[in-house]
């Protein structure tokens, strides 16, 4: 008895030194596909090396195996396989496959985060505040102040808050004016225009957009989504231009703003008419919320295929474990094509509503992401609704695409500047 427990140990020792790799499926097996990119960035942050397989398995996580790492996905509550040697690198062999659309990319260093959001609470959440929390990745809020006193450089990641750029408060006036959170949000960016020496919260907005591009150009990675994506651009072609009437800045807006909107200095958008009635809750032409005629049955957008050997920026920021992801609203649903730049990539689209969803290109040393409306799992979210509870969509495929966007800073890929 004594020796076949001798055995029986020596073997299960054995067989634990084989057992090298953890892997992280992340295609229809994985029970919990948010927090996978928690252990991810946990692993990172703590010194250690992931790869992801992108498009082996719907882009699946793999690291060493270590006691520690395999109880924190057990207290995660992640689908994970222990594997050894072997089949790590047969697996890694099979995606080296020149026939394949494959390929690992190492992930060496945990991005800092930051998240531009007013420091109150807003009577309606944010999506991605909402899955960082949720996939236990850290982050930092800061707001106009810490963008205007030069903190951007400190971090690596930025993410825009359904903000209004154009200092126009997300046209909510005409339904919430009255509204006591509207009141005071209109106090707090008025005090802060005037601590920085504006007259305007839209100069103050300006500003702050105008860092933010110096930040891209730095070598920053910016994702937006809902209405932060358009009244990004919109402020930026209106650099020097009062398109804001008298109930949001004291005095009509220039007659002639339209004619004076300068396309070259925005980062997606072109040819826009930026919408002049303050009664209208709408910014411009670019967003397609008003417009469309999509019924929520047919309401979907599809990812594209991308090259994971010759394109991996977009196979990374494309990795799901579906193709064609729901459709929800927001303040910005989605882009109307025909006033997207040639030089920005389209990662998911409407096709026959002729609307883009997921958009990504290039800025100096950087990269910008614009992510089309407000909450993947809450169709149409209104202000004042409670927000979503993760943990009843822990395989979202649209919350997966936001947490594509905290992972790939990490994936060191040298670029030149354009």
């Amino acid at each position: 008895m004594k020796r076949y427990l001798i055995i029986s140990l020596f073997l299960i020792s054995g067989l634990a030194a084989k057992a090298s790799y953890i892997l992280l499926p992340m295609d229809n097996t994985q029970k919990d596909h948010l927090k996978c990119y928690g252990i991810a960035y946990w692993l990172l942050e703590n010194g250690g090396k992931v790869d992801w397989m992108l498009n082996y398995r719907g882009g699946s996580f793999c690291f060493q195996y270590l006691d520690v790492y395999e109880k924190e996905c057990l207290i995660r509550g992640v689908s994970y396989e222990v594997i050894p040697d072997a089949s790590y690198n047969k697996i890694v062999a099979d995606i080296a496959d020149p026939e394949v659309n494959m390929d690992v990319m190492k992930l060496e260093k945990a991005p800092k985060m930051a998240v531009y959001s007013p420091k109150t609470k807003q009577p309606w959440d944010d999506a991605v505040t909402l899955v960082l929390t949720y996939a236990e990745i850290p982050y930092t809020v800061i707001y106009d102040q810490e963008v205007m006193d030069g903190e951007l450089p400190k971090y690596d990641w930025l993410h825009l808050h359904h903000e209004d750029f154009t200092g126009q408060y997300g046209k909510f006036w005409s339904a919430y004016h009255t509204q006591a959170w509207y009141q005071q949000q209109e106090q707090e960016n008025e005090a802060i225009a005037k601590e920085y020496g504006f007259t305007k919260v839209s100069q103050l907005k300006l500003a702050v957009a105008q860092k933010i591009r110096d930040f891209v150009s730095g070598g920053g990675f910016l994702f937006a989504m809902c209405s932060a994506a358009d009244s990004y651009d919109i402020a930026l072609a209106a650099e020097g231009v009062d398109i804001c009437d008298v109930m949001f800045d004291g005095d009509p807006a220039d007659p002639n703003a339209q004619q004076k909107l300068d396309f070259s200095k925005t980062f997606a958008f072109e040819n826009f008419t930026i919408s002049r009635n303050p009664y209208e809750y709408s910014l411009s032409t670019i967003d397609v919320s008003h417009s469309r005629s999509v019924p929520k049955e047919l309401d979907f957008f599809t990812l594209f295929d991308f090259s994971a050997k010759w394109d991996p920026v977009p196979t990374m920021l494309t990795q799901d474990h579906e193709k064609t992801i729901p459709g929800f609203y927001g303040q910005t649903t989605a882009f109307k094509k025909d006033l997207i730049k040639s030089s920005v990539l389209i990662m998911g689209e409407n096709k026959a509503a002729n609307e883009a969803r997921y958009i990504h290109g290039e800025y100096g040393y950087g990269t910008w992401t614009f992510y089309g409306g407000h909450d993947p799992e809450d169709y149409k979210h209104y202000v004042g609704d409670p927000p979503t509870e993760l943990e009843l969509h822990p395989n979202s495929p649209g919350y997966r695409l936001i947490l594509n966007n905290v992972l790939f800073p990490a994936a060191k890929k040298q670029k030149q500047k354009t």
